[in-house]
C-alpha cells in the first residue's frame, strides 16, 4: 500500500498513522499570557476525507467540548481512514470567562470569514477559516442553547443540500431541522468555501447533559462511518428514526410572572395544548401558555421568572406528523442506552 502524504497544520507535520495536538497562536492576553487555537489532528494511514469538529465557538457552550473529548477517545477513531481535525475550544477567551462572547463583546459566530488584521473576533475567525476549514472537506459544528435554556439534540441543515441531508440522516439526531444560514456564521462561510457543515444543537450553556453528549458522540461516529472514515462495526445504530422538520416557531409568554412548565423538551404536542401557566407572585392572575402549532418541543426556557413576550417553548413542525408522535415516544430510548464510560468506552 502506498504511504499517504503527511498532513501539515501550522508549523507541525503529522505522519500517517499518528496524532498530535497543534497549538496555533491567536493572541496574547493583557498579562502576557499567550492564547492559542488548539487542534488535535488524527492522520489515518489510509486515504479518506478530512473532517473538522468544532466546539465552544460560543465560550459557554461546554457540552460540545465534552463531545469532542469522547470522540477522540472512541475506539473506532483509532483506526481512522482520512484525517480528523478536532478543535474542542474555538473561543478560548469566552470559555475561560464562562461567556458566550469574546472580550470585545462580539459573537464569534457572526464574524466569519474574519480578517487577518481586523478585530480580535475577526482575527480568530480568519485563523479558523484558513487553518482548519480550508484543509477540510466536511465539518460538524457543535452548539448548545444559551444559559437558562435547553435544546433537544437536533441537527440543523442548510436547505437545498442533498449531501448534508444524507449526512444528517446518518447522524440520526432525535430531530433534523432545515435552518437558514446566518450572515457571518461559520456554516455560511464554510459552505461558500465549498465545505459542508452540519450544525448540532443540544443541551444548555454551562451545563453537561448526558443525553446531549451521547447523541452527539454516536451521531458523529455514524457520520464518519457514512463517509468511510471508520468501520461501521461497533458504531451504534439509531434506536428511533430522526423526525424531519421544515419549520419551527417560538411560543412566547402572554404575561410576566412565574412560569410552571407542564411540557418538556422532546414532548409531542398538538395545537391547543397547554404548555405551561404563568402566574403573578400573589396567585391572583394566571395565564395559560398554549401551543399554536402541532409538533415536537425542541427547546425551552429553564428559567421560571419570565417577562411578557419572552420565548418559552420552541416547537418544530414535522413533515409527517403521523409518524412524529410515535418517534417522540421513543426518544427515551437514547437515555436508556449504556453511558459512555472513560474506562472502557462502552459504545
Amino acid at each position: 500500500m502506498t504511504m499517504r502524504d503527511p498532513f501539515d497544520l501550522g508549523t507541525e507535520t503529522i505522519l500517517p498513522g499518528h496524532r498530535r495536538t497543534v497549538d496555533l497562536p491567536v493572541s496574547v492576553l493583557s498579562d502576557h499570557t499567550p492564547v492559542t487555537l488548539s487542534a488535535h489532528v488524527i492522520h489515518g494511514r489510509k486515504p479518506g476525507p478530512v473532517m473538522f469538529l468544532s466546539a465552544a465557538i460560543h465560550g459557554d457552550e461546554v457540552i460540545g467540548v465534552e463531545i469532542v473529548r469522547r470522540v477522540l477517545r472512541a475506539a473506532p477513531v483509532a483506526r481512522l481512514s482520512g484525517t480528523l481535525i478536532a478543535v474542542p475550544i474555538v473561543n478560548a477567551f469566552g470559555f475561560l470567562n464562562q461567556s458566550r462572547y469574546l472580550p470585545d463583546r462580539r459573537d464569534l459566530n457572526r464574524c466569519f470569514p474574519g480578517q487577518q488584521h481586523g478585530s480580535l473576533a475577526g482575527r480568530l475567525a480568519h485563523l479558523f477559516m484558513t487553518e482548519i476549514v480550508a484543509r477540510s472537506d466536511v465539518g460538524i459544528d457543535l452548539h448548545s442553547a444559551a444559559v437558562r435554556r435547553e435544546n433537544l439534540p437536533q441537527i440543523r441543515l442548510t436547505p437545498g443540500s442533498a449531501r448534508l441531508r444524507d449526512l444528517g440522516e446518518a447522524f440520526a439526531a432525535p430531530v433534523t431541522m432545515l435552518s437558514k444560514e446566518r450572515e457571518g456564521s461559520l456554516r455560511l462561510e464554510a459552505g461558500t468555501a465549498g465545505v459542508d457543515v452540519l450544525l448540532y444543537e443540544a443541551g444548555e450553556g454551562l451545563r453537561f447533559d448526558e443525553f446531549a453528549a451521547r447523541a452527539g458522540v454516536t451521531g458523529i461516529l455514524r457520520v464518519m462511518a457514512r463517509l468511510g472514515m471508520i468501520a461501521g462495526r461497533g458504531v451504534p445504530r439509531a434506536r428511533t428514526p430522526s423526525v424531519f422538520c421544515e419549520r419551527s416557531s417560538w411560543v412566547r409568554a402572554p404575561s410576566g410572572g412565574l412560569l410552571r412548565s407542564l411540557k418538556a423538551s422532546g414532548d409531542y404536542v398538538e395545537a391547543g395544548t397547554v404548555l405551561g401557566i404563568v402566574a403573578d407572585p400573589f396567585g391572583e392572575e394566571e395565564a395559560e401558555v398554549v401551543a399554536e402549532v402541532t409538533g415536537i418541543i425542541v427547546g425551552r426556557t429553564n428559567l421560571p421568572v419570565v417577562n411578557e413576550g419572552d420565548a418559552l417553548f420552541h416547537i418544530a413542525e414535522p413533515r409527517e406528523p403521523e409518524k412524529a408522535e410515535a418517534a417522540a415516544e421513543g426518544f427515551d430510548a437514547h437515555l436508556e442506552a449504556a453511558p459512555l464510560f472513560d474506562e472502557d468506552e462502552i459504545i
